[in-house]
């Protein structure tokens, strides 16, 4: 899920993937696809809060070492790898 963060100027993306995960990262366009660690909440959701320019990311989680789209958004655009990725637009 992607959504402002509580900070001017951020954006923050949410995974709740459920029981038995341990790790999750995200990587895209932002980070040169450098997986960064997400924080794991009390209620189970991991976040990351990234000060982003206005524009259009893709981006992947990676969920305990596999590398999944965001459950959460329906815009999705396809790799030169032949997979899909999520995309995040930034305002």
């Amino acid at each position: 899920m992607i959504s402002r963060g509580h900070k001017k100027g951020t954006t923050r993306f949410a995974l709740s993937p459920g029981n038995g995960v341990k790790k999750v990262a995200l990587a895209g366009d932002f980070n040169g696809w450098t997986p960064t660690t997400m924080r794991k909440q009390k209620n189970g959701t991991f976040v990351a809060n990234l000060a982003l320019s206005p524009g259009s990311y893709d981006y992947k989680f990676i969920v305990d070492g596999q590398w999944v789209v965001d459950p959460d958004n329906s815009t999705l655009t396809m790799s030169p790898f032949g997979t899909f990725n999520s995309v995040a637009e930034v305002a």
